[in-house]
């Protein structure tokens, strides 16, 4: 038997949700395990739980072998006539998008009383859009990521800083970190960026001009944990490819690579005046073995790389995240009051919990310790502050009140905001 990843934070979430009467609807990027999840793991839990195997229909819709059912005339009939007695089916789908009027479809097999329904999906804005309406109440969404660096450490047989150096240079999709060697790492990513996700936008939004997307593709790679918006996008088209694309095409360009989960952009929120600010923005890969293949594995800078694990990290625990930004005025040298711009990684908020954190890769010096705090001291509120670094040997306590620990402890511990 091949080995087998455990993702069992997604699976406790499954579980919990049976017989809920709603849509489960697990979304992510493609190849990040969801497929795995759903008619393995899940089913497995299904039929240790005592569920008989004819009680659970299901069907990939991304296979050539089902490629009639993504017709709905041919799909809904066949569903209907697998519910043989009243008991409970359990109705497991994957790549749902791919069926035509799967709105329709899932509503209608919703609508039988003893269907529970489970669906994966890759496309976030069609999804998401049906979800909040066309499902009118029903759909239950579950997003999905690559491993965690929790997860990835389950695989891996080294320590946690050779682990670390190796999560942020191949990441964690699942198929790659089951690759044996470095060389097989790369080629997959790489195969997986031009005949997965490149192919599946094109043919998604019919996208003509390739080349363009492409290297919008490498400017954003070069640029995580930047602030940038379409308009200074647009400038580097024109200084570096002399490119005449407008700014209108590259947000749409963004549209389409947030569609299929490979970037998410934070906003920036005012922390004093608590308002959004707009553009521009900070834009995440999803996977940084994704975002390092784009780079052919050069300009691999830990700082950002980082970053963008800890932005990952919160995402994957249910927090939504914003990029803060502090206005405050002080006294210049010669006591005339200037205003300045203070900016806090990470805003995280989840329910009544809030956190403000900041990403530091190396505080090497007292003059970088008080650089780190000042934004978070500013800040004046009684809400949790906390400095992520590289090297802090346990969590401690500032006396200012901050808690300081290293990215390891952070992302080893699902419980380590709550120190």
């Amino acid at each position: 038997m091949e080995y087998e990843i455990q993702r069992n934070h997604y699976l406790e979430q499954l579980i919990k949700r049976k017989n809920n009467g709603l849509i489960k609807i697990v979304t992510g990027i493609r190849r990040c395990g969801k497929s795995f999840l759903l008619r393995t793991l899940f089913k497995r839990h299904l039929l240790e739980s005592g569920v008989d195997e004819s009680h659970i229909i299901e069907m990939a819709f991304d296979l050539f072998d089902y490629i009639d059912y993504r017709d709905p005339r041919v799909f809904y009939p066949w569903a209907k006539e697998q519910l043989k007695d009243e008991k409970t089916y359990y109705v497991l789908l994957d790549e749902v998008q791919m069926l035509d009027e799967f709105v329709s479809v899932l509503n209608g097999l919703a609508d039988k009383k003893n269907c529970d329904i489970y669906v994966t999906g890759s496309n976030a804005k069609f999804l998401s859009r049906d979800i909040a309406t066309e499902f009118g109440g029903r759909g239950d969404e579950i997003p999905m990521y690559p491993l965690s660096f929790s997860e990835f450490m389950t695989t891996y047989g080294g320590n946690r800083y050779d682990g670390w150096n190796e999560y942020i240079t191949y990441g964690g999709i699942p198929l790659v970190v089951l690759a044996k060697t470095q060389e097989q790492k790369m080629a997959i990513l790489e195969h997986l960026f031009k005949e997965t996700y490149i192919r599946d936008i094109v043919k998604r939004n019919k996208l003509r001009n390739i080349e363009e997307m492409e290297t919008l593709l490498d400017i954003l790679s070069s640029a995580i944990g930047s602030l940038t918006n379409p308009n200074k996008l647009q400038k580097t088209f024109k200084s570096v490819n002399k490119s005449k694309i407008t700014a209108t095409t590259i947000t749409k360009y963004i549209g389409y690579l947030e569609d299929a989960f490979l970037i998410e952009g934070a906003n920036r929120y005012d922390i004093k005046g608590k308002f959004y600010i707009g553009t521009p923005l900070k834009y995440y890969f999803m996977d940084m073995g994704l975002r390092n293949s784009r780079i052919n594995f050069r300009q691999m800078e830990v700082t950002h790389s980082m970053e963008n694990v800890i932005y990952n990290e919160l995402r994957m625990r249910g927090f939504r995240v914003d990029v803060g930004n502090l206005t405050i005025v002080e006294n210049s040298k010669d006591k005339k009051a200037v205003k300045k711009q203070l900016e806090v990684d990470f805003i995280c908020n989840k329910s009544s919990k809030k956190y403000y954190i900041q990403s530091s890769y190396m505080i090497d010096s007292a003059e970088k310790m008080t650089q780190e705090i000042r934004p978070l001291i500013k800040i004046g509120d009684s809400f949790k502050k906390i400095i992520i670094t590289s090297h802090t040997p346990k969590p401690f306590y500032t006396d200012e009140g901050l808690l300081v620990m290293n990215v390891y402890d952070f992302l080893l511990n699902p419980d380590s905001l709550e120190l």
